[in-house]
């Protein structure tokens, strides 16, 4: 059986998209818990430094935030467990907002009506793309007692 020309060009675009690219470089947050996970990035952009938030990654699911090659070595993440409470943060303090926020700078959060809130240092060792998994294990409780 002849298989015509478009229609093999055809069949074989096809097969592209079942079979992606994997060489995309990108930063991505994979949450590795059931529940839903809202994510905030900080990082510097041509030497400035500046926060960006909330990605809202489902449970058991993968997102991109920011798309391309990487231009800095770090990054820094807060995240907040939107169902059961609880936060993956750390003890580099940057600007965030209750609502969606892209903020420039870190300094002054309260002065300028933002709040200061611990991240955590992703070091990708100037690679092109990175992946950070957010597990039960990383994550802090948030009741107080």
């Amino acid at each position: 059986m002849k298989i015509p020309g478009l229609f093999f060009l055809a069949l074989i675009s096809g097969l592209a998209l079942f079979f992606p690219n994997n060489a995309k470089a990108d930063f991505r947050v994979c949450n590795d818990t059931k529940s839903l996970v809202g994510v905030s990035l900080g990082y510097s952009l041509s030497g400035n430094w500046a926060t960006e938030g909330w990605w809202q990654i489902p449970g058991e699911t993968c997102a991109s935030l920011l798309e391309g090659d990487l231009d800095s070595r770090f990054y820094y993440i807060y995240a907040e467990d939107a169902d059961r409470g609880g936060q993956w943060r750390g003890d580099i303090f940057m600007c965030t907002a209750d609502q969606e926020f892209k903020i420039d700078g870190v300094q002054d959060c309260f002065t300028r009506g933002f709040e200061k809130t611990g991240y955590f240092e992703i070091d990708t060792s100037n690679r092109n793309s990175w992946m950070v998994r957010l597990t039960e294990a990383g994550r802090t409780s948030s009741t107080t007692k």
